[in-house]
């Protein structure tokens, strides 16, 4: 290796044209699977996000379990307690996880509640310990929990609500169905999307000119108004599962439209390839036709379009139940919590009602790093 005045390097090893033949010809023997992961892998944001979201969706069955408290367990003497830290050091000695006992106090000066830690008695947290009862993975009531705050103390990482509910408990439990709504939402999306789609790009005619029409028209009405008009139409006295089922819905159905107009473009370009006419001149039917050789040829597309999909999902479920109009209490999600918080004077004081916006932002933007990643290792066009 020689180094020019300029700062370059020239390789004085002379050229040999047989060189990475051998790598190419096993990234040709590789299955299609094995080469977009090893693409997935040089996206480092999106590999990171991949495992944030495999974690957080892994822990969904298990929000009870990693909760202290259920979801809308209320301790009275603890209105908008801070948040507290866990210790594991009191006056130079280890004595493992531990928080220190706090008492409430009113602050006559500006109305708000004071927190007071009574740092002499440290109190170590109970493991493995009996709590409030609750459903582990929705199936099986039980009262374990990981950890639990000791007698006579309470543990609030990320601090307490207007209620005394544990802010923490109520994120881990939240989540359940705030990033169950994205799944749900894009299935009705995909469903809807992909059968519209692709029987307007095969067929035509008429039936395209219909499906077109409709596209347009959905396109064309502003998007939250209709959010809030559909929404506004659930009876209040439904449950909170039978809300939780008609907001998916709800969000699937004003989300085809996109996806359907890109499976009718791509069927446009691919219905008059050969492979498509010898499988139709084979007496192969429509259906068969879509399904084992139309769709395969942009599957990549639709995996994309799902990741890059379900963010938009959840947050539209926030916004709908920030305004009151998605989900309601006693159902626990993101949108509620911050509905709960929309009073800016107290967000001022108690700051760590707004926690919840936190946990938004971090899974839309792993879906959206991890869908970007997905795209360029899917992309048939890069080398």
């Amino acid at each position: 290796m020689t180094t020019l005045p300029d700062g370059r390097y020239i390789d004085d090893a002379p050229y040999e044209p047989d060189t990475g033949q051998e790598a190419r010809n096993a990234e040709l023997d590789m299955s299609n699977g094995w080469l977009v992961w090893l693409r997935f892998k040089e996206h480092k944001l999106g590999l990171i996000s991949a495992l944030i979201l495999l974690l957080s969706y892994f822990m969904l069955p298990f929000a009870g379990f990693l909760s202290p408290y259920t979801p809308n367990e209320r301790l009275e003497d603890h209105l908008y307690a801070p948040p507290q830290m866990v210790r594991l050091f009191h006056e130079g000695e280890f004595i493992g996880p531990y928080v220190y006992p706090i008492s409430a106090e009113v602050n006559l000066e500006n109305f708000s509640w004071e927190y007071v830690q009574d740092r002499t008695a440290p109190a170590p947290l109970e493991f493995f310990c009996d709590g409030g009862e609750y459903k582990l993975a929705g199936l099986f009531p039980t009262t374990k929990h990981l950890f639990c705050a000791p007698e006579g103390a309470t543990v609030f990482f990320w601090g307490s609500d207007r209620l005394g509910r544990d802010v923490f408990s109520r994120i881990m439990y939240g989540a359940q169905l705030s990033l169950t709504v994205g799944l749900v939402g894009i299935t009705v999306s995909f469903v809807i999307g992909i059968v519209l789609g692709s029987i307007a790009g095969y067929f035509g005619g008429f039936l395209d000119w219909i499906i077109n029409r409709v596209i347009e028209i959905l396109r064309s009405l502003p998007e939250l108004p209709l959010w809030l008009a559909l929404s506004a139409a659930v009876p209040s006295h439904w449950g909170p599962v039978a809300v939780f089922f008609i907001i998916s819905i709800i969000l699937g159905i004003l989300d085809w439209p996109g996806l359907a107009r890109a499976v009718r473009s791509k069927f446009l370009s691919l219905r008059e390839e050969e492979f498509v006419r010898a499988a139709e001149m084979m007496g192969a039917k429509p259906s068969r036709v879509i399904r084992k050789h139309l769709l395969p040829n942009f599957l990549s597309h639709l995996i994309a379009s799902a990741t890059l999909s379900i963010p938009a999902m959840i947050l539209g479920e926030t916004a709908l139940s920030f305004l009151g109009l998605g989900l309601r209490a006693p159902a626990v999600s993101w949108g509620v919590m911050l509905n709960d918080a929309q009073n800016l004077a107290s967000i001022e004081i108690y700051p760590w009602t707004a926690i919840p916006m936190l946990p938004i932002i971090v899974v839309v933007l792993a879906f959206n790093f991890f869908g970007d990643g997905l795209r360029d290792a899917l992309d048939p066009n890069r080398s």
